[in-house]
């Protein structure tokens, strides 16, 4: 059986491991927006919202985090249904992307344990009530959807699960406009 913080690092090497991948199908340019759902709960098998884990959330957090500054990439870390799914992301994102802030703090139990992480483990964060990511990885059925570009691409990971929550990820691409007669560039994917 494994100990707690072994557990922790576990989860998190496969959160980091799955985000190098996503980010090796996506290939988004620096400075992009990398949308991150996360429910501690179904990542420890219970269902959304009923037993967050604040370790698990900073393990992930830390982990995610590094990955996207390794790639430059801005991390926004959704907060749950009770927050509206806004996202914590530093603010220098909130100034680039001319995003629109709001006012609230997130904590364990009103916006999730990965949102309150990621609000603590910024040093300047900002919580706005939606971004427009060109990927996004949803680590237990938090419906990020809502936060990527149309059109959403799923990818299809090597691992289909982060402890007992299911992995779900997704890039973007620009629509394809004009119809039977358009052309389009050859490394359109």
């Amino acid at each position: 059986m494994l100990m707690p913080e072994d557990l922790y690092r576990e989860i998190a090497l496969k959160a980091a491991f799955a985000a190098q991948e996503l980010i090796a199908e996506a290939q988004p340019r620096a400075g992009g927006i990398f949308v991150v759902g996360c429910s501690t709960s179904e990542i420890l098998g219970c269902k959304i919202g009923t037993c967050g884990n604040e370790e698990i959330a900073a393990a992930l957090w830390e982990a995610l985090f590094a990955v996207a500054c390794e790639h430059e990439l801005f991390l926004a870390a959704q907060c749950c249904e009770h927050l509206n799914r806004a996202l914590v992301i530093d603010r220098a994102a909130l100034h680039r992307y001319s995003l629109q802030e709001v006012t609230v703090r997130p904590v364990p139990h009103a916006g999730g344990s990965f949102a309150a992480a990621a609000y603590d483990g910024l040093n300047d964060p900002a919580v706005v009530g939606q971004v427009q990511g060109q990927l996004g990885m949803d680590i237990g059925q938090t419906l990020i959807g809502m936060h990527l570009k149309p059109v959403a691409v799923p990818v299809r990971l090597s691992m289909k699960k982060i402890g007992e929550a299911v992995l779900t990820a997704a890039r973007t691409r620009p629509p394809l406009i004009g119809g039977a007669r358009a052309c389009y560039p050859r490394d359109i994917r």
